[in-house]
């Protein structure tokens, strides 16, 4: 089917969801370009439809792509003055799909060998975006995001996790106190990263059911939070910088995670 009409209601629905509210009400969100589109495919995500437009048969894989999914997917061409409308990148391949939020469950990433990792007030799409694909990468069992953290659903997160939000169970809610309380009562040990009375990550034992609680990139976490803390733990550094990225300290210590338990 051709849209050539910026007051058609599937265009007002994908602009529609560049607001976080409306993508929440709807359950929906935009995903753009051939690799991720096809991560999608592959991870077999609820895809509601498909946008392209003559843009795409000019991309490398963006012929077979359009023969795959013309097929398989609602499709919709659109000429590609009002697809840059729409779209969030400067060169874009002329490609978006809508797809549906997945519902996951705190207890779903509670199991032998627990490892979650808890986002509380992160603000930065790539931090967020980066932490998700190492916790991928690094085989955290799922992700808790704290209200007042950056979407999840940004477009700027999602390209950052290179199709990483597909494979790891995230779950955003409201109080970061209440998930650790109960992850406790769970019999998961809280560790908080925080230069208080820390050691170091490579001093604690990580085999264990373990959430890892990472802060707001300025402000680090909450006073409160680490009190509820089992351990706080730190990454020793031995350079004049007084910190690193909170996504690169992040994976640091979900790598020593991996390591411990794979004995390396």
């Amino acid at each position: 089917m051709d849209i050539k009409s910026s007051s058609n209601k599937i265009i007002k629905e994908v602009k529609s969801l560049d607001n976080k509210k409306n993508r929440f009400k709807k359950g929906l969100f935009i995903i753009e370009g051939i690799r991720i589109i096809e991560d999608a495919i592959k991870s077999h995500e609820d895809i509601k439809y498909i946008l392209y437009s003559d843009k795409l048969f000019d991309v490398k894989n963006g012929k077979e792509l359009f023969n795959y999914v013309g097929n398989e997917y609602e499709t919709y061409k659109i000429d590609h003055n009002l697809f840059k409308d729409i779209s969030d990148t400067e060169n874009t391949q002329g490609i978006i799909a809508v797809l549906s939020m997945k519902n996951h469950e705190i207890k779903d990433m509670i199991k032998d060998g627990t490892f979650i990792v808890i986002l509380d007030k992160l603000q930065d799409p790539g931090n967020m975006g980066t932490i998700i694909r190492s916790a991928d990468a690094l085989g955290a069992s799922g992700i808790i995001v704290s209200k007042g953290s950056v979407d999840i659903y940004n477009q700027k997160v999602l390209r950052s996790t290179m199709g990483s939000l597909f494979h790891m169970p995230i779950v955003q809610l409201e109080d970061t106190k209440e998930v650790i309380l109960g992850l406790k009562n769970n019999n998961v040990k809280i560790l908080a990263t925080t230069l208080n009375h820390a050691k170091y990550c490579y001093d604690i034992n990580l085999k264990e059911d373990i959430a890892i609680v990472i802060g707001n990139e300025g402000n680090g976490l909450d006073e409160e939070i680490c009190d509820l803390s089992d351990e706080n733990i730190i990454i020793p550094m031995d350079g004049k910088s007084e910190s690193l990225n909170v996504a690169m300290a992040s994976s640091i210590i979900m790598y020593e995670v991996l390591r411990q338990r794979r004995n390396i």
